[in-house]
């Protein structure tokens, strides 16, 4: 095939002729994220309340806020298994109703142990959600539109938590923690009845010996017969490896760098701070001079605000820019606003001016992370892995995220009361730069390659360092 007969292939798989139902999928499964996003951050505004009425020491509160990475550590450990097992589509059904169990339990905790119990089963459901919706977008999605189609799960995670601060500002008031719990039910229910009338990826029902089906699934995807071309690449990458896969599989020397990448971006997503912001933003503004407990939900409301339109200009340009432009760029900003925000604190807080300088520094670390971190880390663990071992692989990457964020989280409010807040942030900034140096020397350029063109890219590259494909 000449270059230019290939870019036109290329071309004609990023314009499905029924693109519709394309972003449908694609938008149904991204509810899962909006799920994630919903219960990660109605903690923030919640825990004023419960804290109280539970008199619960700061060890304590860790252990609740806590609660939903420890469970999502273990989902995302053995979701990926799951899905490959009996496929994308079931699994995320299943996840949809350990969403809304985990919710009910929350609203009507009697004691501050069965609410950390309902935290751990919705954190089960996020982390079963974190390795099943990125790998079902990315093999349904067509090459050309991969980015940002994936990047629909990290919209959804920022539009969750961005409600879930407004839907914490309604009930603020009235002190309705379990409320803030419970109205993630709604969500739980449209995500289920949505992934119950979608397809099956395609790609999984060629791996498990079903290409008739594979077939009539990708052309009811795409909307036309005309799926030859993507179905032989499908089944090129299957010849290659024919055996089912195994996590071990990834310590072969042609993907041991793809292990790194996934691992390493995991890690620093976390390391960099970006869920004490999420977690516990309304404390930090109390802690900066906004003393009502109404006006620090409010700002985390704003905070929320930008990071949803930031993860929207980072899925416009994705596609045209590449994804190590936006992830180098992005880092840089997150490095130098928690440099800011270090300082802020430095200089006292108490002075009005100055909490809203800190309200302004965690508004543009966040759009900092919008755009690199926050959506790269999930397309790129969605797009580097072999088909045969994608989904497990994926699950190893999102269960360093969350086992990270756990750590993060249980150590974030000891770490501000024995070092204070401004040396914490100085650190999740050293952490930023690190990860800006490991990005630059090993994260690979995947835009506009098929998943199976990336694969084949692991067995060429010759380092981890390997950036030039």
């Amino acid at each position: 095939m000449t270059k230019e007969a290939e870019l036109q292939s290329r071309e004609a798989r990023g314009r499905p002729a029924n693109p519709a139902f394309v972003y449908l999928a694609a938008a149904f499964a991204a509810l899962g994220g909006l799920l994630f996003g919903y219960d990660t951050g109605v903690i923030s505004g919640a825990e004023l309340f419960f804290r109280n009425e539970f008199a619960l020491s700061t060890f304590a509160l860790e252990v609740i806020v806590s609660g939903v990475l420890a469970g999502a550590a273990a989902g995302a450990l053995i979701g990926g298994r799951l899905a490959d097992l009996f496929g994308r589509r079931k699994l995320l059904i299943a996840t949809a109703i350990i969403f809304a169990a985990g919710a009910i339990l929350c609203a009507a905790a009697p004691s501050a142990a069965i609410l950390a119990a309902g935290r751990i089963i919705v954190g089960f459901g996020i982390g079963l959600s974190s390795s099943g919706v990125p790998v079902y977008i990315s093999e349904v999605a067509p090459a050309e539109a991969r980015g940002w189609q994936v990047s629909l799960f990290q919209l959804a995670i920022t539009v969750g938590i961005l409600a879930a601060y407004l839907v914490d500002y309604a009930f603020a008031r009235m002190q309705g923690w379990r409320w803030m719990f419970g109205l993630a039910v709604v969500p739980a229910a449209i995500f289920g009845a949505g992934m119950f009338f979608l397809p099956e990826s395609p790609r999984w029902l060629f791996r498990r010996g079903k290409p008739d089906t594979a077939r009539a699934m990708l052309e009811r995807i795409r909307g036309t017969s005309d799926v030859d071309a993507e179905l032989r690449e499908i089944e090129q990458s299957a010849l290659k490896s024919p055996e089912s896969g195994r996590v071990a599989d990834l310590f072969a020397a042609s993907l041991r760098p793809a292990l790194i990448v996934g691992i390493g971006l995991a890690i620093f997503q976390q390391i960099t701070g970006i869920n004490t912001v999420i977690y516990y933003a309304p404390l930090i503004i109390q802690s900066a001079g906004i003393s009502s407990a109404s006006g620090a939900i409010l700002a985390t409301a704003g905070i929320g605000a930008v990071n949803v339109l930031m993860t929207i200009f980072s899925m416009w340009l994705i596609d045209r820019r590449g994804r190590r432009p936006l992830l180098l760029t992005g880092i840089a900003g997150m490095a130098i606003t928690l440099c800011v925000l270090g300082f802020v604190f430095r200089m006292g807080n108490h002075a009005a001016g100055l909490a809203w300088l800190a309200v302004i520094s965690m508004m543009a670390y966040v759009a900092s992370f919008a755009i690199s971190l926050g959506p790269i880390f999930w397309l790129l663990i969605s797009e580097i892995y072999p088909l045969k071992i994608r989904n497990s692989a994926e699950g190893v990457a999102a269960t360093f995220n969350w086992g990270t964020n756990l750590l993060v989280a249980l150590t974030f409010l000891t770490l501000v009361e024995k070092l204070g807040p401004s040396w914490t942030f100085w650190l999740y900034g050293l952490c930023a730069i690190g990860a800006g140096l490991f990005s630059y020397y090993f994260v690979p350029e995947t835009k506009g390659r098929t998943l199976e063109e990336i694969e084949e890219f692991w067995h060429d590259a010759r380092s981890p360092g390997n950036t030039k494909h």
